[in-house]
């Protein structure tokens, strides 16, 4: 089977402005890999491509759910395993563009096959979990899944929640299943474009992505989902610069401190995100782009990498390497 090609990188290191002239160039199609743009009326605080780029360019994985519905990494990959199979039957290339990590774990390395789980049930009791103080939470995965409980805890509530949920409906842990079920589909074939930025300049760039984000109505659109239902808790609007949003309407914190909030937030995810690459991408046929070179040569230097690469009709290409200084 021929590789899917994916660009990935920390926020704000220009994905998808390197995605829209790739995909045109390789007739291909752009799979969202990003875990916010994946909600409906989320547009703003997620950065999420507009219109004029799907004119350009075919996207999938765009307003698939609204914010108070969950959507896991494991969910994510077998909707991503349908499109890559309707592209391919089209005679385009899948162009993988984001940088939620795990969504792209979850093709490389299919995750176990889930359990059923009665969907009432699981219902009920993660309507139940969503009411509990987050340091319970934290307290009872300790307990019932202590293998997982550190990756739960940063995972925030809802990952929280999903490794509470299949412990008590299973019986097992959810690290167990990890261990001991089979994948649930074979892994995807990958070459994969890594941006790098020097650690100032990506910061800067974080930093003014935060503010046109307010600049363009970012409090509007909170407004708005809380107008039409939606909650500060729901797993949409646990994202970075919707919770500090929805605390500026609340009157909890000014509009200053909640651009501030989202500034440092901001950068400390770019950080984890770095150090996922570095971690988890070493044995992938991969290739580092440095985001300030001028679009037309990062585009060529993909181009020349893609279509001289093993499987492609030769050539080599290079793996990360861990003393990067972008990286550090």
């Amino acid at each position: 089977m021929e590789p899917v090609l994916v660009v990935t990188g920390p926020t704000s290191s220009g994905k998808t402005a390197l995605s829209i002239p790739l995909a045109q160039a390789l007739e291909g199609e752009i799979i969202s890999m990003d875990s916010r743009q994946l909600y409906r009326g989320m547009d703003i605080g997620t950065d999420k491509v507009g219109a004029a780029e799907c004119e350009l360019v075919p996207h999938h994985g765009l307003d698939l759910v609204d914010p108070d519905e969950a959507f896991s990494a494991g969910r994510w990959a077998r909707e991503a395993r349908g499109w890559i199979r309707a592209i391919r039957s089209r005679g385009r290339l899948p162009l993988m563009v984001g940088g939620t990590g795990f969504y792209l774990k979850a093709l490389l390395e299919p995750i176990f096959r889930e359990p059923p789980i009665d969907r009432g049930r699981r219902d009920r009791l993660r309507g139940w979990l969503d009411d509990q103080p987050l340091d319970e939470l934290e307290r009872w995965a300790a307990r019932l899944d202590p293998d997982r409980a550190a990756v739960a805890r940063d995972g925030g509530r809802q990952r929280l929640a999903r490794t509470l949920e299949v412990a008590l409906l299973t019986g097992r842990p959810l690290s167990a299943w990890h261990r001991e079920s089979p994948p649930e589909a074979e892994p995807v074939r990958a070459r994969v474009v890594v941006l790098t930025l020097d650690r100032s300049e990506l910061y800067a760039r974080i930093d003014a992505r935060a503010g046109r984000m307010f600049e363009r109505g970012l409090l509007d659109e909170v407004r708005g989902l809380l107008e039409a239902g939606f909650v500060p808790g729901d797993p949409g609007m646990t994202g970075t610069g919707y919770r500090e949003a929805a605390a500026v309407l609340a009157g909890e914190i000014t509009e200053a401190e909640a651009l501030d909030r989202v500034q440092r937030v901001t950068r400390a995810y770019a950080r984890r995100q770095l150090t996922w690459f570095r971690g988890q991408l070493g044995e992938v046929d991969l290739l580092e782009i440095d985001a300030a070179r001028p679009l037309g040569e990062r585009v060529t230097q993909v181009l020349r990498w893609w279509r001289g690469s093993p499987g492609k009709g030769g050539g080599s290409s290079t793996s990360m390497d861990h003393s990067t200084p972008q990286l550090h």
